[in-house]
């Protein structure tokens, strides 16, 4: 199935009913009265998460969700019937932004979470209601009113606990593979991700989300390789795990490029809490790695891992328990 993260939906709540203009006539029965029935309401439009869908493909081929309007109302007082709500499913982690794109009307993190967007017209007064000791005979109903109606934009950003970040060919995607089951395509060439991919790691006894993105490279934000519209899906992590490939010419610029993509993207990205990776460690002598390390964390005051995803040795699980600990301590802090 296509990977779609972002669509523009028009959404039409149904109109109210019309009310009724009628008077009683029966046989033997001289003065009836008004018996003019309401109209039904129109229907709602609803947004409901689902763990069942991960893109938003099913809305780009249809871009256009109208509820069902009410009923209009009949004579011997019988009201028009309300209108059926309509419920639009989303994947879990779904925003719901106006035409602009600007402000966020919803956020949709839990499944089965369900959010009124769209109001339905109320139905309009059929003549019973206008009936009074002054006026017994009126002639007046109301029409229904109309449903709300305005496009909406749906941006899916994925719900993990860490994201994987990086240059194109850093070894993201072999990580992904090696601690989850997820099985991302894996080639000696760079973008071999071309859309985001999740996958639950299993740690001692505890699990988190991991999501990977595709790589970015310098000028990313102004639209180059793949550009940082995927940044959007580390967002919601609360940690990120920043790859660098050790056999390249220069690590540091590698690293500094990606940090300058991150925070030219946006600000709360880049201060999030990072740990540095320096993978493919079984490429390279055991002291360059050593001494790769020992300058990192001079010049940049992080202790970073050394790993080989590709051999899936002792440092990557020191490395995944990290990422518990630190998932831990934030559910502490966190109210209930």
């Amino acid at each position: 199935m296509k990977f779609l993260d972002r669509a523009k939906i028009f959404l039409k709540a149904g109109n109210g009913g019309d009310g009724c203009l009628s008077f009683r006539r029966e046989k033997f029965i001289e003065f009836g009265g008004p018996d003019g029935g309401d109209g039904g309401r129109g229907g709602d439009v609803y947004f409901e998460g689902t763990n069942r869908l991960n893109t938003l493909i099913d809305y780009r081929y249809q871009q256009h969700f109208k509820a069902k309007r009410g009923e209009n109302g009949g004579s011997s007082n019988r009201h028009g019937a309300n209108g059926d709500d309509l419920t639009l499913k989303v994947p879990v982690g779904t925003e719901i932004l106006d035409e602009s794109g600007e402000y966020v009307i919803a956020d949709i993190i839990k499944e089965g979470q369900r959010v009124l967007i769209a109001k339905g017209g109320g139905g309009g007064r059929g003549n019973n209601r206008f009936k009074s000791s002054v006026n017994q005979a009126p002639r007046r109903a109301d029409k229904g009113e109309s449903g709300t109606e305005f496009w909406v934009w749906l941006q899916l950003k994925l719900i993990a606990d860490a994201g994987l970040i990086g240059l194109p060919n850093a070894g993201k995607s072999t990580f992904l593979s090696a601690t989850t089951r997820a099985r991302p395509k894996i080639a000696d060439y760079p973008f071999t991700t071309l859309t985001p991919q999740l996958g639950v790691v299993h740690v001692d006894s505890s699990e988190f989300v991991l999501a990977d993105i595709p790589g970015l490279i310098e000028g990313a934000h102004e639209g180059r390789g793949l550009g940082d519209k995927f940044l959007a899906h580390v967002e919601r992590c609360a940690i990120l795990i920043h790859l660098v490939d050790i056999t390249q010419e220069n690590p540091f610029e590698a690293y500094e490029t990606v940090r300058g993509e991150l925070k030219a993207y946006n600000s709360v990205l880049y201060e999030k809490p990072e740990i540095i990776a320096l993978n493919k460690s079984d490429s390279v002598d055991q002291k360059v790695a050593a001494d790769l390390k020992k300058r990192f964390f001079t010049k940049y005051a992080q202790r970073p891992f050394v790993i080989s995803a590709l051999k899936q040795d002792e440092n990557m699980k020191l490395l995944l328990r990290k990422v518990v600990d630190f998932r831990g301590k934030l559910d502490e802090i966190s109210p209930s």
